[in-house]
């Protein structure tokens, strides 16, 4: 069922919202409180969320405050990955969500935590949990990114590439389970900490995983996901087909859909990160995917409410 709907991901990051398009951002203020009210207009009790910061900056949510971008907004989400990209401690993670609290009222989710196993497979395992230990209980949702490492033909979203070096390396290694399908070390000891802590998974378009990734969750306890319809694959020949297929796959799980990546065709950039040219189109997008899902709608109330400890 769709427990929550996210608007756009990582909208302080570059490789992910164009500043060069977008200089100071005022554009995403626009595009995130269009895209709210086309969702609160649609389905009013469904929970709306901030996509996760990344960096963890608690100026972007008081900017957007002060546009008003944040008034049809229920959730910020923030993500953080102090053992591999973050220039912070992972025991900070208590003094990072205070920070953000400190200047909203609203709950604070982590829509992606995670560690790579880019230089040892046993970071994971302490990462897992230590991160447990460090957030469970204290913020409603926590989706571990991610179960499955990223293939290494399909590339990583981010702004730089190979220019980045180990940064951009340290992508292709993020998951509970090899490219190949087989569990690391840090796979037995995430579930033991489900249903409390849940994933979080992109679905590539037709991604041959998707069914596996079904199984593999139901194995592990795993309550609720974080995973995303992108905008620019609506342009897709059968994309309705795949969008279909996919949240048919996950309705038996709390879902969290990310709506993101802007079509070349209709950005002002013809780039994923870049601001669109029509603000309402990528409204409209968020509202259409809401309307035909609204079967797997589930109460605000659920959604918002602290899980119990692992």
């Amino acid at each position: 069922m769709i427990e929550a709907a996210m608007i756009w991901n990582e909208p302080n990051n570059k490789s992910h919202w164009d500043p060069e398009v977008d200089p100071g951002w005022h554009l995403f203020a626009d595009t995130l409180a269009c895209a709210a009210r086309a969702l609160k207009d649609e389905a009013p009790a469904l929970p709306t969320v901030l996509g996760g910061l990344s960096p963890i900056d608690p100026t972007f949510v008081q900017f957007l405050d002060a546009k008003r971008a944040l008034d049809a907004v229920d959730v910020v989400a923030v993500h953080g990955f102090p053992l591999d990209w973050n220039l912070w401690q992972i025991g900070e993670w208590p003094q990072k969500l205070a920070e953000i609290r400190a200047v909203t009222p609203k709950p604070v989710w982590v829509t992606e935590v995670g560690v790579s196993t880019f230089g040892a497979e046993e970071v994971q395992v302490f990462g897992v949990d230590r991160t447990a230990a460090l957030l469970v209980g204290r913020t409603p949702r926590i989706h571990w990114y991610s179960l499955y490492d990223l293939p290494q033909a399909w590339g990583a979203t981010t702004r730089h590439k190979e220019a980045e070096g180990s940064s951009y390396y340290r992508h292709f290694y993020m998951g509970l389970l090899r490219e190949d399908g087989s569990p690391k070390p840090a796979l037995e000891h995430f579930a033991r900490h489900t249903p409390a802590m849940g994933l979080c998974q992109w679905f590539h378009f037709e991604d041959h995983r998707l069914d596996e990734a079904v199984a593999w969750m139901r194995r592990l306890g795993v309550r609720y996901l974080r995973t995303g319809l992108s905008w620019a694959d609506s342009f897709r020949p059968n994309a309705l087909d795949w969008f279909d297929r996919q949240m048919e796959a996950l309705a038996e799980f709390d879902v969290t859909v990310t709506f993101c990546f802007t079509p070349e065709h209709r950005g002002i950039a013809p780039h994923h990160s870049s601001a669109p040219l029509v603000k309402e189109e990528f409204a409209e997008f968020c509202a259409a995917m809401i309307r035909r899902y609204a079967g797997h709608v589930r109460p605000r109330a659920d959604a918002l409410a602290m899980p119990e400890p692992a």
